[in-house]
C-alpha cells in the first residue's frame, strides 16, 4: 500500500506471544486461587473451626437455654453446616408453649434462636397441684407444680368443661393490669346462674360476677376502684350493673348502705 503502513508477520509474532502469555498467567492465577479457596474450605469444614461456638437464645421463659439447645440438637461438636434451620424451627414450634420460633445461622460459627411463647394467663388448682393455662387455652398437664403461683390468677373448682373454656377466653380479653390484679377465681355456680364466679383481688377486695359478662365489666375495674375509699374493702358486684358493699367489721352492726357504682 502506497499511503499505509505494512506490518510484517515477524513484527506481530512477539505481540501475539505476549498476549497469550498474559492470558495464560491470568488463567493460572485464577486456578491457583480457586484451588487454595477449595483447600481452605475443606480444612475449615473438617476442623473444629466450623463447630458451633455460640448459641444465642432469646425470648424464652418456659424453657431454659439448655433445654432449647437440647431440643434443637445443637452440641459443642455440631458442624455449623449441618444445622438445619427449618427442621429445628419445626421441633421448637411443636412445643405447646411455643407461638413462634425462628432459627438463623451466622457464619463462621454462631446460631441464633429467637422464640415467642404463649404466656401463662392462669393456673388451675387440682388437689395440691397447679396446672398452667396458656393464652391460647391449652392446659399444660405435664407442667404441673406444687409451688403456689404468684404471677397469674389461680382457678378453683373448675373442671375442663364449657365454663372453663369461656373463663379462659374471658381472661385473654382482660387488660394486663387487670389480669395481674386478680389473685384467685372460684367457680361458684348458682341455680340462677351456672356461670357465677367469685374473685379475690390482690388489693383485698372481692368481686362477684358471671363469666358471660366478666371480660367486659371487669375491664372497668380500675375505674370502679378509683371511685371507692381505698381504706375500705368489700365486695364489688358485677352481675347486674355494678355496686359495692363494704365488709362488715367484727362487732359492728351489719352495714345496710351499699355504695352504688352503676356500670
Amino acid at each position: 500500500m502506497e499511503n499505509g503502513n505494512v506490518v510484517s508477520i515477524e513484527d506481530r509474532i512477539p505481540k501475539l506471544k505476549q498476549q497469550r502469555r498474559k492470558k495464560a498467567n491470568r488463567r493460572l492465577i485464577f486456578l491457583l486461587l480457586l484451588f487454595f479457596i477449595l483447600i481452605a474450605f475443606i480444612l475449615y469444614f473438617q476442623s473444629p473451626l466450623s463447630y458451633v461456638k455460640h448459641v444465642v437464645i432469646s425470648g424464652n421463659t418456659s424453657h431454659s437455654d439448655t433445654e432449647i439447645a437440647a431440643i434443637a440438637g445443637i452440641k459443642k461438636d455440631t458442624n455449623i453446616w449441618k444445622v438445619r434451620d427449618k427442621e429445628i424451627e419445626e421441633d421448637l414450634n411443636a412445643l405447646p408453649e411455643m407461638k413462634k420460633a425462628v432459627v438463623t445461622t451466622k457464619l463462621p460459627n454462631s446460631v441464633i434462636i429467637t422464640v415467642q411463647e404463649y404466656k401463662r394467663i392462669s393456673y388451675i388448682a387440682k388437689g395440691k397441684n397447679f396446672l398452667p393455662v396458656l393464652e391460647n387455652g391449652n392446659i399444660l398437664h405435664e407442667k404441673k407444680t406444687t409451688d403456689l403461683p404468684l404471677n397469674a390468677p389461680i382457678l378453683f373448682s373448675f373442671t375442663e368443661n364449657k365454663a372453663l373454656k369461656e373463663m379462659i377466653v374471658s381472661l385473654e380479653k382482660l387488660p394486663p393490669e387487670v389480669l395481674n390484679s386478680i389473685s384467685e377465681i372460684h367457680y361458684d355456680p348458682t341455680d340462677s346462674d351456672p356461670f357465677h364466679i367469685a374473685l379475690f383481688m390482690n388489693d383485698g377486695n372481692q368481686v362477684s360476677a358471671t363469666i358471660r359478662t366478666f371480660a367486659e365489666k371487669m375491664s372497668h375495674y380500675p375505674s370502679i376502684i378509683s371511685q371507692l375509699d381505698p381504706t375500705q374493702k368489700g365486695v364489688i358486684n358485677l352481675e347486674v350493673g355494678s355496686y359495692f358493699k363494704a365488709y362488715e367489721l367484727e362487732g359492728d352492726a351489719p352495714d345496710e348502705t351499699d355504695q352504688d357504682r352503676e356500670g
